[in-house]
C-alpha cells in the first residue's frame, strides 16, 4: 500500500507551502533576493536588465501550476513559454455548443488524486461523477453479449492481486529502485501474463485494460513500470484502472482544459502562446539563453514542463550529460492515441440499461463511454479507437462507428447530431504521445536520469511525478516540485553571490 511515509507526497499541499515559507523566510534573512515580494522581484529583474529568474517551457498543468506557485510566493520575474497557440496541453476542450464540452484528452480523476482535487477547489472549478452505472456492450463479430459493470468489470482476482501484491514492494517514485527491479524488468507485462497460464478470456481483458491506459499492448510493456503504476493507486489494479472507486470516476465541469485555462488568466501577459523553444544554450552558466520563435529569453533557471521525448525536439548547447540525453532519446512516444466524440439528441443507451461502454473484441473500436453533461442534455459517446483500423476521413470514421454503436445499442445510434474526431499524433508537433508505455529494461538503465537537474534545467511535466505520472494528477504533483526546486535554486545562488 502507498503510504505517507512510502512516498512523502500524499500531504503535498501542506508540505510544499511549508517548504515554500521556509525558502521565503531564507530569503528575507539574506536580503534582497528578490523571492518574498514583488518589489524585490522588480528590483531583481532591474539590475540585471532582462534576465527573469524562471523561464517555464510548457503552458500544460505542470508549467503552468509551476507559474501560478512562484506568483503565489511572491516570484514575478518570470514566463511560461507555450508551443501551441492555446494552454492545457494534453487536455483539450470539444466545444458542442450551449456549454456543453468534451474532452478530447485526459478528464478523469479518482481517490487518492488530491492535487488536482486541491487545484480545482482553489480554481473554483465543480466536478461531478462520470456515468458508468448499467450494463457494458461487448461485440465479437455478428454477435453481442451485455454484462452489468457497474461495479466493475470482473478480472480474474487470482491474477489482480498477484499484481496488487508485487506492485507493494515497486515504489512509483523510482521502481528501478525496487529490490528486485532487475528481475521484473526483463519481463513484459505479457510474458509475465503468459507465465501465470491465464486464459483466452482474461488475456484479451489485459490487453484491453493495458492498451488503454498505457497505450501499448502487454507484450510491449513493461512489468516494473506496470507494477510502479499499480503502486500510485494504492497498490489497487481495480483503482488504477476501474470507474467506480478508480481513477475514471469524477469529471470536470466544463472540461478538464479549464483548469489551465484558469490558471493562465491568473498570470496573464507571463503566458507567452506560440512560442516554441527551439535552441537553449549555456545551461551550464549563470544566465541561460532560450531561443524561440518570438526572440531569445534570458533566465537564471529553466523549468522544461514537458515529456521527455519533446524534448529531443530542443537543440541543448552544450549537449546534455550522455545518461540525460539517452533517456530523452529513447522515450517511448509511439502512444498518441485517437478519440472521437458522437453527440445525440439524449443519452437514449440510458433507458435500455446501458452505460455506454462499448468493447469491439475485433476492429477500429477499442472502448465507448457515456461522456455526457451533467444534466444528460444531450448524449455524448466518446471513444477510444484504433487509429490505424479507422478511416481517416471524418464522415467515414463517423459512419463506421456508428454502424458499431447500433449493432451495440440499436439504430438511434445512426443519427449522431455531431461528430468530433481527434489525432494526437496528428494534430501538432508538440503532443508526441499522451502517455508514455514504458518497455522491459527501460528504468534501470535510464530511471536515475530522469529528475534530478542538469546545470540550471529542472525537469517537470506528468512523467517525471513521485504518484500518478502520466496522469492530471501527476502533472500538478511535478508543477509543484519544480516551482519548490525553481526558489530554491534562486535562493542557492544568491546565497553564493
Amino acid at each position: 500500500m502507498v503510504t505517507e511515509n512510502d512516498n512523502n507526497e500524499l500531504s503535498l499541499q501542506a508540505r510544499q507551502r511549508r517548504q515554500l515559507m521556509q525558502a521565503l523566510g531564507s530569503a528575507a534573512l539574506l536580503g534582497g533576493l528578490a523571492l518574498s515580494t514583488r518589489a524585490n522581484a522588480q528590483a531583481a529583474q532591474d539590475t540585471h536588465g532582462d534576465v527573469l529568474d524562471v523561464a517555464i517551457i510548457g503552458g500544460g498543468l505542470a508549467g503552468l501550476t509551476a507559474g501560478r506557485d512562484l506568483l503565489r510566493a511572491g516570484n514575478q520575474s518570470f514566463v511560461v513559454l507555450e508551443a501551441r497557440d492555446r494552454v492545457g496541453g494534453r487536455t483539450y476542450n470539444h466545444d458542442l455548443g450551449n456549454g456543453v464540452i468534451s474532452e478530447a484528452g485526459g478528464q478523469w480523476i479518482g481517490p487518492g488524486q488530491t492535487a488536482i482535487a486541491d487545484l480545482a477547489r482553489e480554481l473554483e472549478i465543480d466536478t461531478f461523477p462520470t456515468y458508468y452505472q448499467g450494463k457494458s456492450a461487448y461485440l465479437m463479430g455478428d454477435a453481442k453479449y451485455e454484462e452489468d459493470t457497474t461495479d466493475g468489470a470482473k478480472t480474474n482476482p487470482v491474477i489482480v492481486e498477484k499484481l496488487n501484491a508485487l506492485a507493494r514492494k515497486v515504489p512509483s517514485k523510482a521502481p528501478w529502485k525496487a529490490a528486485d527491479a532487475a528481475a521484473l524488468d526483463k519481463l513484459s507485462v505479457g510474458e509475465w501474463l503468459k507465465q501465470q497460464g491465464v486464459s483466452n478470456v482474461d488475456k484479451f481483458g489485459f490487453n484491453m485494460s493495458v492498451s488503454l491506459t498505457f497505450g501499448s499492448p502487454p507484450a510491449g510493456m513493461g512489468l516494473l513500470h506496470y507494477l510502479s503504476m499499480i503502486n500510485s493507486s494504492d497498490c489497487s489494479l481495480e483503482k488504477l484502472e476501474g470507474f467506480k472507486g478508480g481513477a475514471q470516476e469524477t469529471r470536470f465541469v466544463g472540461g478538464s482544459q479549464i483548469l489551465s485555462i484558469r490558471m493562465a488568466q491568473t498570470l496573464g501577459n507571463k503566458v507567452s502562446l506560440s512560442s516554441p523553444v527551439r535552441k537553449i544554450v549555456g545551461w551550464d552558466r549563470d544566465i541561460v539563453e532560450l531561443h524561440t520563435d518570438k526572440g531569445i529569453v534570458r533566465a537564471r533557471t529553466v523549468i522544461l514542463a514537458l515529456n521527455p521525448a519533446l524534448c529531443e525536439q530542443i537543440t541543448f548547447d552544450p549537449p546534455l550529460p550522455g545518461g540525460r540525453a539517452e533517456l530523452q532519446r529513447r522515450w517511448p512516444a509511439h502512444a498518441p492515441m485517437r478519440k472521437t466524440v458522437h453527440v445525440y439528441k439524449r443519452p437514449f443507451w440510458r433507458d435500455k440499461g446501458l452505460n455506454g461502454q462499448i468493447v469491439q473484441v475485433e476492429g477500429p473500436l477499442i472502448l465507448s463511454y457515456d461522456n455526457s453533461p451533467p444534466d444528460g442534455s444531450l448524449g455524448v459517446l466518446s471513444a477510444f479507437v484504433k487509429p490505424g483500423q479507422l478511416p481517416v476521413d471524418p464522415k467515414a470514421a463517423q459512419e463506421t462507428l456508428s454502424a458499431i454503436f447500433a449493432q451495440a445499442m440499436g439504430d438511434e445510434a445512426l443519427h449522431p447530431i455531431q461528430y468530433h474526431d481527434h489525432d494526437w499524433g496528428k494534430i501538432d508537433p508538440w503532443s508526441l504521445t499522451c502517455i508514455s508505455p514504458m518497455p522491459p529494461g527501460f528504468w534501470t538503465k535510464l530511471g536515475e536520469y530522469l529528475t534530478p537537474s542538469v546545470g540550471r534545467l529542472i525537469w517537470s511535466g506528468t512523467e517525471t511525478a513521485d504518484i500518478w505520472a502520466g496522469s492530471m494528477d501527476g502533472a500538478v504533483r511535478s508543477g509543484h516540485r519544480a516551482a519548490l526546486e525553481a526558489l530554491q535554486a534562486l535562493t542557492q545562488s544568491r546565497r553564493i553571490a
